[in-house]
């Protein structure tokens, strides 16, 4: 009423408010363990690519601990991002330790970046030399926590692949959508998954950690 008395003259002009859309925040935690060593440059080249064409995007490594890459990323070309990351992350090409670097990600981080229905991506081939009912119990808070947890695994694109290992198998229940990532087309693929997610959540039948740790044992 206040801004049609601001136009003189007939008829009343009624202001309506309009839903404003924002796009959902991106987190990508990525292993760079020894395993992962021959994508870890097309996956940082992704990261780095995404990060600065979307608004909000946090970015992460790991190996045996986690790293926040987000401002080693950012606004710099790309073969002096990564060689920035490779420097400054004392765990490149080491060992795996999925589990405790999810929890890391738990305690400091996901209160900070999980905001507003954010997405996460965990990129990693699943080889874990840690403690998987750690992996489960940390998957499971995970993903409670965010909008939609997606896992993408670059020996997926093999037709053989099963996920068989212990990390993959304790990860598993606690997944939204599992995807590869070893090529190009299957970036695009991702990208169009990205952007058809809708509004609401989907569905999530997590499997009790007693069933996930029957399941390790038998492995």
């Amino acid at each position: 009423m206040r801004r049609s008395l601001q136009t003189a003259g007939v008829p009343l002009k009624i202001s309506e408010r309009k839903i404003k859309y924002k796009p959902r925040a991106l987190i990508v935690i990525c292993d760079i363990s020894g395993s992962m060593d021959r994508y870890s440059r097309l996956l940082l080249q992704f990261i780095h690519t995404i990060e600065n064409d979307m608004a909000k995007v946090e970015a992460f490594v790991f190996g045996t601990r986690l790293t926040r890459v987000t401002r080693l990323l950012k606004k710099r070309p790309i073969d002096e991002a990564i060689t920035r990351v490779s420097r400054e992350v004392q765990d490149w090409a080491g060992g795996t330790r999925i589990g405790e670097s999810i929890e890391t990600f738990n305690q400091e981080y996901a209160r900070r970046v999980l905001r507003n229905g954010a997405v996460v991506l965990i990129i990693s081939d699943g080889w874990d030399r840690g403690d998987p009912a750690l992996l489960g119990n940390e998957m499971s808070r995970l993903q409670r926590s965010c909008y939609r947890l997606i896992w993408l695994n670059p020996l997926l694109g093999s037709p053989r692949y099963q996920p068989l290992t212990r990390g993959m198998q304790a990860a598993m229940p606690f997944i939204d959508d599992f995807m590869p990532v070893h090529n190009l087309e299957s970036l695009e693929l991702l990208a169009e998954h990205l952007s058809s997610i809708g509004e609401n959540r989907p569905v999530r039948r997590q499997a009790p950690l007693e069933f996930v740790r029957a399941r390790m044992a038998a492995v």
